[in-house]
């Protein structure tokens, strides 16, 4: 009677932490309240160690996933893996088997918030490997250097120096890839640097190959408004909540993590920061750029007052490198047609979708892939034994888009 009892008690403790009220729209909510639970128990662990002081909170998340994800390259009867180096940089190569032919070519930034997870991990793998075989194309995913270690501008840097070597002539005639079909890509903090080379490689006249199309899966492209009407809506949905995403911001500009709470209201971007142009604001002004379905009944919060200097302190929040919905119009005209996938449940929602506007009113072709049902992170759970529906569609749309326009 006693086991009973206990195990019941167990039972309804592990329920209550388990559980989360959800939007009503959100794919396979119990499902996602498993992935939250996970998560969240691996944030306040790290975050407990942290504090103690035996490690940074990053390092121990990072080497959970490790031991949970990291996987051996394996070749499979369909694409070769294996692991080499792009000027120095780590990345896994998928190289389809068969005859010898000109292939499509495709450079892929993992998400993480510029501190966490590797192309080597299991999830990422899969996707490559898929993306190989689907497309028949060569794919190189890069494990650019991480937070805290590695702050702004280095991951930008390794982003970039890996996809000037995948671009060059060397690389197209040793892996056999068509220098006309090349496509840079990454989901969230990899969307950002995918969408930053995009922009800088663009503009670059002395190089020979160009990318033909750029795909970004829910990315993040700025941090001067925590108070979008995703960042509003989405606030306590996981998997990412509005203060991790701080926190990641944060460390990926090198910055003191007491800024947090400045963030979370806006005080950061302030109308009294003098650093921050009218020009720079207009440039993320959702109010003009988002569709009404997205704006719903919404309010901008910009304050009056704020924190003077914190943009003096952390320059990168205004940098084009680490922001690229920030970049000029001339800029963005020059980057290749784009697809842009916006999950609804998803903080990031409105940086795509303001991104996708503001590249179309610059003339560029774009695809907006939304999917109401979705969340942040979704497209790496389109296998078990998180398998995901709206993961699977998504995947399978992602390379659709991938096949008719590269």
């Amino acid at each position: 009677m006693r086991l009973r009892l206990a195990g019941a008690v167990l039972l309804a403790a592990a329920a209550y932490y388990v559980y989360l009220p959800l939007p009503s729209g959100v794919s396979e909510p119990w499902k996602l309240m498993l992935l939250d639970a996970l998560f969240r128990s691996f944030m306040q662990a790290s975050d407990a160690a942290h504090t103690l002081g035996v490690c940074h909170r990053v390092h121990l998340l990072n080497r959970v996933v490790s031991w949970v994800e990291v996987i051996e390259a394996r070749s499979c009867s369909a694409v070769n893996v294996t692991d080499s180096t792009l000027g120095g940089i780590p990345t896994r190569v998928f190289q389809p088997k068969g005859e010898s032919r000109l292939r499509r070519g495709v450079i892929y930034f993992h998400g993480g918030g510029w501190a966490l997870a590797s192309g080597r991990m299991r999830s990422y793998d899969l996707l490559c490997r898929k993306m190989a075989a689907d497309l028949d194309a060569v794919v190189m995913s890069v494990d650019y250097r991480l937070a805290p270690e590695a702050v702004f501008p280095d991951q930008y840097y390794d982003a970039l120096v890996a996809s000037r070597v995948f671009l060059s002539d060397e690389l197209m005639q040793q892996y056999g890839i068509d220098p006309k079909r090349v496509c840079v890509s990454g989901d969230s903090a990899g969307g950002n640097l995918a969408a930053a080379v995009a922009q800088e490689l663009s503009s670059d006249i002395s190089l020979k190959v160009k990318f033909k199309a750029q795909a970004l899966i829910y990315p993040v492209l700025q941090a001067l408004d925590f108070h979008t009407p995703s960042y509003q809506q989405n606030q306590a949905v996981p998997i990412l909540y509005r203060p991790y995403m701080a926190r990641f911001w944060l460390q990926y500009l090198g910055a003191d993590s007491a800024l947090e709470p400045l963030l979370l209201v806006n005080n950061h971007s302030s109308l009294d920061q003098p650093a921050i142009s009218a020009a720079t604001r207009s440039k993320l002004n959702w109010t003009a750029l988002l569709p009404a379905e997205r704006k719903k009944n919404f309010k901008p919060v910009v304050k009056k007052k704020g924190s003077p200097g914190v943009v003096d302190k952390v320059p990168g929040l205004i940098d084009v490198r680490a922001a690229p919905l920030l970049a000029e119009q001339g800029v963005l005209g020059k980057t290749p047609k784009a697809y842009v996938m916006t999950c609804e449940f998803d903080v990031l929602r409105d940086d795509g979708l303001m991104y996708g506007r503001r590249l179309r009113d610059a003339g560029v072709e774009v695809t907006s892939d939304h999917y109401e049902d979705g969340f942040h992170g979704c497209m790496v759970f389109a296998n078990l034994p998180m398998m995901s529906s709206v993961g699977q569609r998504s995947m399978r749309n992602y390379i659709h888009w991938l096949d008719q326009n590269l």
